[in-house]
């Protein structure tokens, strides 16, 4: 790790008011992964230089839903997985041995944000016009902290989003034959343990 990366990473962990920021998160340093979450490039790498997490979430064995909670990209061996959600996006890292995934949601292409707890985990799920991004965080995570995050987003969504490049319309989400533009945002829902 770079004197400047880690420098980097502290100089935008005091500058967050949100405790899950931290230094070691963002440089890749923490104690608990030897090997660090990622394979590749620290979380702090997969921001644009004038870029900073608000919010950062974890989960060292579920990573990123992608369509449906079931379709998960989970971390290999003991790498782990990082949600960091900016002013502009989501990005989502999941560490890999053969190469880390990454994703970037745009707030700017979510139609609905909301979080679920359940007995193992929790999990933000996050809407495009097309498809769902479900990103798992450890269960320690507190309901406030996710309210928090889903506020965030909802406050920067725009009521009409964009699709993402990419993005599948097979994986159109619908409730109850509504389409997921006309669904309420709501901060959050308590799950039944089926997260």
């Amino acid at each position: 790790m770079t004197d400047s990366t880690i420098s980097r990473a502290n100089l935008i962990a005091q500058m967050v008011s949100d405790d899950s920021v931290t230094t070691d998160l963002l440089a890749d340093e923490e104690r608990q992964f030897t090997d660090g979450r990622l394979s590749e490039e620290p979380p702090i790498a997969y921001l644009a230089e004038s870029e900073s997490p608000a919010y950062v979430l974890t989960n060292r064995k579920k990573g990123v839903g992608l369509g449906t909670k079931s379709n998960t990209v989970t971390p290999d061996g003991d790498r782990g997985t990082v949600i960091m959600v900016t002013g502009r996006r989501t990005v989502c890292l999941v560490g890999q041995e053969d190469g880390d995934e990454s994703y970037s949601i745009p707030h700017d292409a979510v139609a609905w944000v909301a979080y679920h707890t359940g007995f193992f985990s929790n999990r933000l799920e996050l809407r495009t016009p097309a498809k769902g991004y479900h990103c798992w965080a450890e269960r320690a995570t507190s309901e406030r902290r996710l309210d928090d995050i889903v506020s965030y987003i909802d406050d920067r969504r725009p009521d009409d989003p964009s699709p993402i490049s990419g993005d599948s319309e097979a994986s159109v989400y619908t409730w109850r034959g509504d389409t997921v533009d006309r669904i309420d945002s709501g901060s959050g829902e308590s799950g039944n343990g089926e997260n």
